[in-house]
């Protein structure tokens, strides 16, 4: 076969050998298509996997951890949560609305394809700074198309993270997360949450193979190759590799497959996801140890003559295969007949391990589905020695000289700290009307479950400036901070679904990065008990060759069973402001961690919301301690007085971004009850200031640092970002 062609594909000259090797033949180029899709990065995590398995992925609570499209995790009461996070990064560069909203669709599909009703949608986004053009327009259009397809749905998006800087310019990130209900009995609730749990196997010889939803057309083809490589001046020509979504088909979609469900009759079932017919149907066969043969001529086409290559390699959204027991295929037929989608079999699962695709009888492919979905080869790609950057603490880039005042306010109306309300205000919220605690108002979402006396709390968190100063400790950050958000709501945590952004594994350094990140964000899993049950790997993250920032996205979820949650705002004149935790003046942008130290403040809080004391919660981040009080202040509509004795520098203590601190205010009445917890746990706890007034005003010793009416400190804090996306 022609180098060149073999090129264009991805493939190196070794990995082509060994798809000979596997044949004993050459491949024809339908075969060639489909290997080059399956062993793509994007598919076949052909870099990443060795690493990947250091991950905790089993405890009490994980019903179904990595290896099927989401993870479940058992809530109680009969129910489980069924999540998954992933990327969308590249098609989102090239194309922003239709990335963005086949991203919500795509995750979307992974989670209903378990058998659980969605019932949540998050995300995590990175952009370069808003002052140029193209990220301007890039942001706009993701948050469009997120908007658009999740409003569509009916979909609720409760909570996400929005991050700028100069490493995303170019190449954003755009990572969708969703959270889906099933019941765990055929108990009696109501029948819109589903009762069964399915996988995609393809079992059972002689079963028959459906393809349910949209007709195929040639949106998409090779998108998952276009994944794994990176992104240059080129790629605006490469729209045509990114799919086209229906936001109301796939609503048709997710009712006639819950439908279809509760016939009891489906056998496995699969999103046509990256890869399109060919990673769905080899990864249920492959699963299962069968083959599987289909005619591509049945197959529903909106588009003319297309050929064998194109229906294989096609990512046309709002796609499912479907695998029934035999002679229950009507019961298919009938209901998606009725919601107005294509269902038709188009072949059979077999017994000889093959998957084999014929045309109007012709067989136009034979490879084993083994051989596509789990026999990529596995690198171990070299590694430099782990580099520390030295860059300058968050608050550093704002000039110095001016007041403490001065810098607030400027830190406050940076797009990384500012109030989000622009894009949020986006979506729609409060559909399906569970959302418990409005977004911008605590750490994490809060969602009530129907018909339960339980709730859960969702967040998504990653700091890429830490993990691209120390990827070890940035690693551990982003787990430790996630499960913060989640304890500040009163939620214990329970799993973490991740997403992992990162440049071209080809290079030692980025390597080095992913292999750190990683062993950070599995210490921190183990250390919290918190599996990882889902996830994604998203590399090749450059732009003209300049790599993003090492970005790691942790989506957790959080259970809160019949007690207390508590937002971020203060709330009652004369509460007493408490810190958990310690002020250190980190030397670093990226700070240390003791995990010790974290474990025990995060319980001592949980424990303080959970009983009622805490009335309200925020752990401090981004930007510190005087950040943290201010959008307290702003969020409770309020005033505070902050007065500590700390032998550290006036910066640090404003606005170093030391870990594991969180801050909580109670009734004066409860300060012996929270000592005893605090004692109890070995947490260190100090009282540092009151609520009430209309300023804020921060001392240290005798010494006023931060003297400002809370209209500016609002003003500040709202009107950044929002003035200037609304402009």
């Amino acid at each position: 076969m022609d180098p060149k062609i073999i090129e264009q594909h991805g493939l190196t000259k070794e990995e082509f050998n060994r798809i000979k090797g596997i044949l004993g033949r050459e491949p024809n180029l339908v075969e060639l298509g489909m290997y080059s899709v399956l062993w793509s990065e994007h598919c076949s995590y052909k870099s990443s996997r060795i690493y990947l398995k250091n991950f905790l992925t089993k405890g009490k609570r994980i019903l179904q951890g990595p290896g099927e499209n989401a993870g479940i995790i058992d809530i109680g009461d009969g129910f489980a949560i069924a999540m998954k996070i992933e990327s969308h990064n590249h098609p989102s560069a090239v194309e922003p609305f239709q990335g963005a909203a086949t991203g919500v669709g795509g995750i979307v599909r992974d989670v209903f394809t378990m058998g659980a009703r969605p019932i949540a949608s998050l995300n995590s986004l990175r952009f370069g700074p808003l002052s140029d053009p193209h990220n301007r327009f890039l942001f706009d259009g993701v948050v469009a198309g997120i908007s658009s397809y999740g409003n569509c749905l009916g979909l609720p998006t409760v909570a996400g993270e929005v991050y700028f800087d100069d490493c995303y310019t170019g190449n954003c990130l755009v990572n969708a997360m969703c959270v889906g209900l099933v019941r765990l009995s055929e108990a009696e609730v109501k029948s819109e949450i589903p009762s069964i749990i399915v996988k995609a196997k393809a079992e059972g010889v002689g079963n028959p193979v459906l393809y349910v939803g949209s007709s195929t057309g040639r949106d998409g083809i090779h998108g998952a190759t276009f994944a794994s490589v990176e992104l240059d001046e080129n790629s605006v020509e490469k729209r045509s590799n990114v799919q086209v979504g229906d936001p109301f088909t796939e609503k048709l979609l997710i009712e006639a497959c819950l439908e279809l469900l509760k016939t009891g009759n489906v056998v496995g079932m699969q999103d046509m996801g990256a890869a399109g017919l060919t990673s769905s149907l080899s990864e249920m066969a492959s699963r299962a140890g069968t083959g599987a043969e289909i005619d591509i001529a049945l197959v529903p086409q909106r588009e003319e003559k297309m050929t064998p290559y194109e229906i294989m390699l096609s990512e046309s959204q709002e796609r499912m295969v479907v695998v029934m027991k035999k002679g229950t295929e009507d019961d298919a037929f009938r209901i998606f007949k009725k919601w107005g989608l294509n269902a038709v079999a188009m072949g059979r699962i077999t017994d000889d391990g093959f998957f084999r695709v014929k045309e109007n009888g012709k067989t136009v492919a034979e490879v084993p589905a083994k051989s596509l979905a789990d026999d990529a080869p596995l690198y171990e790609r070299p590694v430099s020695a782990p580099v520390v950057r030295d860059i300058e603490p968050y608050y550093k880039k704002f000039k110095s000289g001016k007041s403490c005042n001065s810098i607030l306010l400027d830190v406050l109306s940076d797009p990384n700290i500012a109030n989000k309300s622009w894009v949020y205000e986006q979506y729609d919220h409060m559909v399906q009307t569970n959302t418990s605690v409005l977004p911008g108002k605590a750490d994490a979402a809060v969602l009530r479950i129907k018909y339960s006396h339980k709730k859960i709390a969702l967040t998504t968190d990653g700091n890429g400036r830490y993990c691209y100063v120390d990827p070890y400790v940035g690693g551990l950050i982003s787990v430790c901070e996630a499960a913060r958000n989640l304890v500040c709501v009163g939620a214990e945590p329970l799993a973490v679904t991740d997403c992992l952004n990162f440049g071209n594994p080809e290079k030692p350094a980025v390597m080095s990065q992913f292999k750190e990140c990683v062993r950070g964000l599995s210490d921190g899993c183990r250390h919290l008990n918190t599996p990882v049950v889902s996830g994604n790997v998203s590399f090749y993250n450059e732009n003209n060759g300049v790599a993003i920032y090492p970005t790691p996205v942790i989506g957790m979820l959080g259970l809160i069973d019949n007690t207390p949650h508590c937002d971020m705002g203060f709330k009652s004149k004369g509460d007493l402001i408490v810190l958990l935790g310690v002020n250190k003046d980190e030397k670093s942008a990226c700070p240390e961690l003791d995990i010790e130290l974290e474990k025990s403040v995060q319980k001592t809080c949980l424990e303080a919301v959970r009983s009622g004391i805490a009335k309200s919660a925020h752990d401090t981040a981004e930007g510190g301690l005087s950040v943290a009080i201010a959008e307290c202040c702003i969020t409770g509509g309020i005033g505070a007085k902050i007065s500590v004795n700390e032998k550290i520098s006036n910066m640090g203590l404003l606005f170093g971004e030391t870990q594991s601190r969180i801050i909580i205010s109670i009734d004066p009445n409860d300060v012996f009850a929270l000592n005893d917890m605090a004692k109890k746990n070995n947490t260190p706890v100090s009282i540092i200031g009151k609520i009430g007034g209309s300023s804020l005003s921060i001392k240290n010793g005798k010494k006023k640092l931060v003297d400002l009416k809370m209209a500016t400190v609002s003003e500040a804090y709202n009107g950044s970002i929002n003035s200037v996306m609304r402009a």
